[in-house]
């Protein structure tokens, strides 16, 4: 339902989008890392009934926990009031990051636009090697990434996708000079 409201809604918003860039926009929106976003800013995770071995390690922090909340959330109201009321509640949670999104999608996937640069550069394809540290529950990652066998970007996050996600970011920045 999450998806098919943001894609409509990008649809209706971006007529003139290809349908590349409408996919980009609503990948942009409709991930685990947003979500668990709107979450926070909505309190969620306080009101989360958590087992003890989840609330030990940080549970009510963790963006999977938090997304998922989320979207058991926009189904019970879906169930509850029905398709319009959970539409509205996606689109005024999410509405100005479909925006953001549709203004410039490319800003929110920064692997798909270094492998279109360097694809397009004749570098081939980036390749990604990422170490992870610290206990399972409060787990950092660092990842490089490598166009032709020299590493050209690195960065961190609290996910493999994020920690890859910057060092895309930082190589896109070293290869274009932004």
């Amino acid at each position: 339902m999450l998806g098919l409201v943001v894609a409509g809604h990008t649809y209706e918003r971006f007529p003139d989008f290809a349908e590349g860039k409408l996919a980009k926009v609503r990948s942009a929106v409709v991930n685990a890392r947003v979500l668990a976003q709107v979450a926070g800013r909505l309190g969620v995770g306080d009101v989360l009934l958590l087992g003890r071995g989840e609330q030990g390690s940080g549970g009510r922090a963790k963006a999977s926990i938090l997304a998922d909340a989320f979207e058991a959330i926009l189904g019970a109201v879906y169930l509850d009031a029905g398709w319009e009321a959970s539409r509205e509640l996606v689109l005024r949670e999410l509405g100005e990051a479909i925006e953001r999104a549709g203004e410039e999608p490319d800003d929110f996937d920064h692997k798909s636009r270094l492998q279109e640069k360097a694809v397009r550069d004749g570098e081939g394809t980036p390749r990604y090697v990422v170490v992870g540290s610290g206990p399972d529950h409060d787990r950092t990652y660092m990842a490089e990434v490598l166009l032709g066998g020299t590493v050209r970007g690195s960065g961190q996050g609290r996910s493999k996708k994020d920690a890859e996600q910057a060092a895309a970011l930082a190589a896109w920045e070293e290869l274009t000079g932004a």
